[in-house]
């Protein structure tokens, strides 16, 4: 029998009796086991929602029946079955990160008195480019009362390092085959959030319904139907090299991997234990050949804890500062590299398969690509200018010293040795 989704408890949050195999997350201890690679993907979902124009009645009925339209569960198999990871486009995670997304827009808005700040008439829902909308009194009430509130109690935290945002997150994902959260008409459908979140969230789902999930989800689908055949293709080879590469094991568990049309000013995030990744299928960063990149480079995350634990070892015997973000540094150039020559193979044919159609733009919107005559594959680091940020030193070492790890020329021990002595 399936377990039922998992509740948390923290600051604010009405405690529950656990249940069994509850899994908590542990911010003190941010180690995963060491597993076996995953064998399938699944892709959940909420069902496609009526046109946006909706008859009067049915805009009735949304507001004095909020949650009855605010999702649907359906279980899609058809980009499965898959390795490694399981993708999923889910309405109430997609709803939070657009309230977050536009709460922080309203908290970095100019001053009152400019025409971008505060509330107005005009509707605060976001929309696709070129789209016209237009809410109605009661809607527009409800969305600004739902962004106010994450303005007020989200806006200024991070979604990576806030654990009370992180918890968030994890629940909503694990409710997404509820149409409520607060187990008013399921009991299994209780989420067990605070009762004023609970009520903003069901609040807010039928205006997100009726005016914005309907596109974000069709873009997640799109996004989910380009890395498909490059996680079907690539995935199980690439897990193996790369726990090989870390000195560790892949998960057994598929990573779940949360695909939202928004997400954090990155494009992608993961949290740890559960191992969790977020990527936004909107972002011209995480299109292409690029998106395989993304997946296994945030995944990565939560296997190369090795690494960074060696890198903090050398440095104590050596009495050095431990370097703030060589592991990172490291996990990008890696993930990069490894990579890099699968995509070359590809060429032309992944441009075609994986580019949304009609795509034009810098590299990053062409998937890691150059021009349409350069077919080599460019990592995500230097496409995206990051060594150029401060880490110009950490290529130098991870060119000198890792690489010929990389190439099997050298130990896992002798490697980090010889770059933490050239720091």
């Amino acid at each position: 029998m399936k377990p039922g989704p998992r509740r948390y408890s923290i600051a604010g949050w009405p405690r529950r009796p656990s249940l069994a195999g509850q899994a908590r997350l542990r911010s003190s201890n941010p180690h995963l086991c060491a597993r076996t690679v995953g064998v399938t993907i699944w892709h959940f979902t909420m069902r496609r929602a009526a046109p946006t124009c909706l008859p009067v009645l049915m805009v009735a009925l949304a507001l004095l029946f909020p949650t009855a339209f605010a999702a649907a569960p359906q279980i899609d198999s058809v980009y499965g079955p898959l390795p490694v990871f399981e993708l999923h486009s889910g309405f109430w995670i997609n709803l939070h990160h657009r309230l977050y997304e536009e709460a922080r827009q309203q908290r970095s808005a100019a001053p009152a008195g400019s025409a971008k700040s505060g509330r107005s008439g005009k509707p605060i829902l976001q929309v696709a480019p070129g789209a016209k909308l237009t809410l109605t009194g009661s809607e527009q009430r409800v969305w600004d009362d739902a962004v106010s509130y994450y303005a007020a109690n989200y806006a200024d935290k991070d979604l990576l390092f806030s654990t009370e945002l992180v918890l968030l997150k994890n629940q909503l994902g694990d409710f997404e085959t509820c149409d409520e959260l607060s187990g008013a008409k399921k009991k299994s459908c209780d989420a067990g959030l605070p009762a004023k979140l609970t009520q903003i969230l069901e609040g807010a789902a039928p205006v997100y319904h009726a005016h914005r999930w309907p596109a974000d989800d069709r873009a997640n689908r799109a996004w989910i139907k380009r890395a498909a055949p490059l996680v079907r293709e690539q995935g199980v080879g690439l897990s193996h090299r790369l726990a090989d590469i870390y000195q560790t094991q892949w998960p057994s568990e598929k990573i779940r991997v949360d695909v939202s049309a928004v997400a954090n000013a990155a494009g992608a995030y993961t949290t740890l234990d559960p191992l969790r990744v977020t990527i936004a299928s909107t972002d011209p960063r995480n299109q292409g050949a690029a998106a395989l990149e993304v997946l296994f480079h945030e995944a990565s995350h939560g296997i190369a804890i090795p690494v960074e634990l060696a890198i903090a070892r050398e440095c104590r015997q050596r009495d050095k500062p431990i370097p703030r973000d060589l592991w990172h540094a490291l996990i990008f150039y890696t993930t990069g590299e490894v990579i890099k020559p699968l995509m070359d193979t590809e060429g032309a044919a992944l441009d075609d398969r994986t580019s949304p159609s009609g795509s034009v733009g810098n590299n990053a919107s062409q998937g890691g690509r150059g021009s349409s005559g350069d077919r080599d594959y460019t990592p995500y680091a230097k496409r995206e200018g990051l060594y150029q940020r401060g880490w110009e030193n950490y290529l130098q070492i991870l060119t000198r010293y890792w690489q010929p790890y990389l190439e099997g020329h050298v130990t896992f021990d002798d490697a980090i040795a010889h770059m933490v002595s050239a720091l």
